[in-house]
């Protein structure tokens, strides 16, 4: 059983991370309200779950433990869209010091966990982090293709958006061609 101390430290982490629901991404919901970074976390968690069957050889426990902690640092600094990203802005470094610091109440080897599958993703390296990169930026192209967007949304933008992350395995690159499809009729819909 664990100590009161071991709860109370989870329970004080928890208080912090429930800030995702209120940290808001670009992305908007089919009724057109903002979407939260706890929803696209939960939205890609389901779809990972969802394909489980397709992903053999890989500890699909892991990869949902990745898809969990790959933006919990945005509870402190908040999200920055796709479109406002760059190579050189220092993002990762500020949302891993972010992670650090929201992790802190945890015990150490809660802690250690989390900062290492964060790392994992940043990384990319292990088959469960590659397939955590590539999903999440599915789920944000799908937020993006069934979400009441602005009339001058850029669709275009989704058709280069995670390219190189979802080319990585073959399923994602899979689901990536009937995402873009979707896009395309979009784009062409708008007229953008």
């Amino acid at each position: 059983m664990a100590s009161d101390e071991r709860i109370a430290a989870i329970l004080t982490f928890m208080d912090q991370a429930n800030r995702l629901k209120d940290t808001l991404r670009s992305g908007h919901t089919p009724e057109g309200r903002q979407e939260s970074t706890a929803e696209h976390t939960w939205r890609l968690c389901l779809m990972v779950m969802l394909f489980g069957e397709e992903l053999q050889g890989v500890d699909l426990f892991r990869l949902i433990k990745i898809c969990l902690v790959h933006d919990l640092g945005e509870a402190i600094s908040g999200d920055i869209p796709a479109i406002h990203q760059r190579a050189d802005d220092d993002r990762a470094a500020r949302e891993r010091a972010d992670l650090v610091t929201l992790c802190a109440p945890l015990p150490v080897d809660l802690r250690a966990e989390i900062i290492a599958l964060w790392d994992d993703y940043a990384a990319g390296g292990s088959p469960e982090a590659v397939l955590a990169k590539g999903f999440d930026k599915i789920e944000t192209m799908l937020t993006h293709s069934t979400g009441r967007n602005a009339a001058d949304f850029d669709y275009g933008f989704n058709l280069d958006y995670g390219r190189a992350a979802t080319a990585r395995h073959a399923l994602l690159a899979a689901i990536r061609a009937q995402v873009d499809e979707r896009t395309r009729a979009l784009d062409q819909k708008t007229g953008a």
